[in-house]
């Protein structure tokens, strides 16, 4: 078992699914841990008071835009100052948006690009040093299987998410005499709220039943037509975070049910 106790996390984007259950996951091991997301207050307030009662750890809120560097140095700042160290940092803020490369909205490239990888950089840049400082760090982000294939109408996530496999191993080579891992994590479909919202209007557009939309369209590409769960994601980066894993670094690992092996 991951042992993770007086070390602290940051998980960006973890208000709720993927990242909330990575959260879950490090406060579990005995992480204390920062949270940061989108959300009704109230549910947030759910979120970072069930990981304390739940896990007997301490959890922050940090409001940080991740469109903006100064709020996310100031994010790691919370977590230095709230806890004395930023040990893990996972990158896993993220958003979508579909259309025709012709047609693709500037500002909604501009989010993707800023929010799906550059927000990456600017946390990695604010918590390295004191990584090296303490002489260990895991740094990891939530890639896609996106970052090895592509799909169409999805440029700037396609983009971004190739980016974020290049700069994983990029810092991966300058941090590796300092002991601090940096890998990536590209999952397939995960089964969400979000995810399963989709259904209902998918079945209406296009005249399927449910089990089409899941089998047909959702999990197309998944050999193993079955959705990775967020507990799946959230093991592999506790795996990620354990002396076992020490070695590892400058990967991307897939968990998508075989979608990138064809």
């Amino acid at each position: 078992m991951t042992k993770l106790k007086g070390k602290t996390a940051v998980v960006t984007g973890s208000t709720s699914g993927i990242g909330l259950a990575y959260a879950r996951a490090f406060a579990g091991a005995g992480a204390n841990v920062v949270i940061n997301g989108l959300g009704a207050e109230a549910d947030i307030e759910k979120a970072r008071s069930g990981l304390e009662a739940e896990f007997e750890v301490k959890a922050v809120y940090s409001p940080a835009d991740m469109t903006k560097p100064a709020e996310i140095a100031g994010m790691i700042e919370l977590g230095e100052t709230t806890f004395g160290s930023v040990d893990i940092l996972v990158n896993n803020a993220g958003i979508q948006f579909v259309s025709p490369v012709e047609s693709f909205p500037v500002e909604k490239w501009d989010a993707i690009i800023a929010i799906n990888l550059s927000s990456a950089f600017h946390a990695i840049r604010a918590a390295v040093p004191g990584m090296k400082k303490r002489g260990w760090g895991r740094i990891i982000t939530t890639a896609s299987a996106h970052s090895t294939v592509a799909s169409p109408f999805k440029s700037a996530y396609v983009a971004a998410k190739h980016g974020i496999a290049g700069l994983t191993k990029a810092v991966a080579l300058e941090l590796a005499p300092h002991r601090i891992t940096c890998n990536c994590i590209s999952p397939g479909y995960v089964w969400t709220s979000l995810v399963e919202k989709q259904i209902p209007d998918t079945m209406k557009s296009r005249g399927m039943t449910r089990e089409q939309v899941v089998n047909d369209v959702l999990l197309a590409a998944q050999p193993t037509k079955q959705f990775v769960t967020v507990e799946q994601v959230a093991a592999l980066a506790l795996y990620l975070c354990s002396d076992d894993a020490a070695q590892i670094t400058g990967s991307n690992l897939s968990i998508d049910g075989g979608w990138t092996a064809a």
